[in-house]
């Protein structure tokens, strides 16, 4: 693209795109970056990113497969919870800023609020701009927080501000979250645009067999969750739901079960882990119909897409839906809670259905449609994938380069003058 950055770094302090997504504080965005890197140097650019050192066993750098580079920064011991990392994000800006490529960027994209820390930081020294995706908003998460869940703490929030104050420019994956970063952040509705993420349409496809797909599950109905064992994406709702199936499925000796996807994050330990989940299946006497697996590389997890009749997504919050798209690409149907990512993902494709009251027995009587009706099954599966067929990650990185190339040319109209204000505020 004409006016792209050649030299890009994308700053990613807690997470690295080369990390299993789905346990520990990895996930969406995980497939989010290493998706967007990938296209990124498909297009032409040299990306460079910039992750905290994780494990001893790391070398400095590794060339991922794709082509981008991804460098790891001492900051702070190894091994960190993500709530621990703010009193090291100085550390971190330090060593990135004094690494040996940063000096030859041309632009920065953030992600997440520390790295969007990070990157205001460094944008003055490096004199670059600074692209921005927050992927969740504090202001957002404590709008909707899921029984057992903490409050973002003030530090974020007001980083969180400052960073959308500072920022050259800023992604938003839907327009709720583009109408929230203007009302609740201030944020200048010029500098906001909105750039989709996509859905690996290689990977998770309607041509899969889904009856090769279901030996290893075994018979029955199968109802898929995949998500970070945490309060926030219900996974103990999930089970609830599948109890509450149980009253209003027919009794035809055909079994329902819930196949769990995901490792324990953040305060999931005690509330949402594997331990306590089965503790709770147990308790409502579902135990022998419920699987909990560990997280699954993209392959695997597109037959177990393909394997599943449904797939529940009850999350208090998302800020797009990933898991949304990537099963409609597998033409199997969503029930999902109404809420701003999943609604702009789901509402209006039909391949699924939004409920807006969150009670178990509310998600039972929605997955039962799908459960007992093949047609509508089927036809609901359809109408997914023709969805999510418009949403490959080349259209991702058109977007996202399309942000680049408006952000340059506004930073070669600043004067110079222009630029040593903006670097000192």
């Amino acid at each position: 693209m004409v006016g792209a950055p050649r030299r890009i770094g994308l700053v990613s302090v807690h997470t690295s795109p080369l990390e299993q997504p789905g346990a520990g504080d990895s996930g969406g965005m995980n497939v989010y970056l290493s998706k967007l890197a990938a296209q990124l140097v498909a297009a032409g650019a040299a990306v460079e990113v910039f992750t905290r050192t994780c494990s001893v066993d790391l070398p400095r750098t590794i060339t991922a497969p794709e082509g981008y580079r991804v460098h790891h920064v001492d900051a702070g011991p190894p091994r960190l919870s993500k709530s621990d990392l703010a009193s090291h994000l100085c550390a971190f800006y330090l060593g990135m800023a004094a690494h040996p490529v940063a000096g030859d960027l041309e632009l920065l994209h953030g992600h997440y609020w520390m790295s969007g820390w990070v990157g205001r930081q460094a944008r003055r020294r490096l004199g670059i701009p600074l692209v921005q995706s927050f992927h969740t908003l504090g202001h957002a998460k404590n709008d909707t927080l899921a029984p057992g869940d903490t409050r973002e703490p003030s530090l974020r929030l007001a980083a969180e501000e400052r960073v959308v104050a500072d920022a050259d420019a800023i992604i938003s994956p839907t327009p709720f979250e583009q109408t929230q970063l203007v009302r609740r952040y201030k944020a200048l509705p010029r500098r906001v645009h909105v750039v989709e993420p996509g859905v690996d349409l290689a990977t998770f496809r309607t041509d899969i067999d889904r009856h090769a797909a279901r030996r290893s599950l075994g018979g029955g109905r199968i109802v898929l969750f995949v998500g970070r064992l945490q309060p926030l994406k219900g996974p103990d709702f999930a089970i609830r739901t599948l109890a509450a199936l149980d009253q209003r499925l027919p009794d035809d000796g055909v079994p329902t079960r819930l196949v769990i996807v995901g490792g324990t994050s953040g305060n999931g330990v005690g509330t949402t882990d594997p331990v306590t989940l089965r503790r709770l299946a147990a308790t409502l006497g579902v135990a022998d119909r419920v699987a909990v697996l560990a997280p699954r590389p993209q392959d695997d997890l597109a037959l177990l897409y393909r394997a599943a009749d449904a797939v529940i997504v009850p999350s208090h919050s998302e800020s797009f839906g990933l898991v949304a798209l990537e099963a409609q690409a597998c033409g199997t149907p969503v029930v999902a809670a109404d809420v701003s990512g999943l609604r702009h993902v789901l509402g209006q494709s039909g391949g699924g259905t939004l409920v807006s009251d969150h009670e178990p027995e509310a998600f039972a009587t929605a997955l039962l449609r799908y459960l007992s009706d093949s047609r509508l099954r089927a036809a609901a599966g359809e109408a997914g994938a023709r969805h999510a067929a418009g949403y490959g990650w080349e259209r991702t990185a058109a977007g996202t380069l399309a942000v680049y190339a408006d952000v340059l040319a506004r930073a070669r109209d600043v004067t110079p003058d222009q630029r040593r204000d903006r670097q000192g505020a």
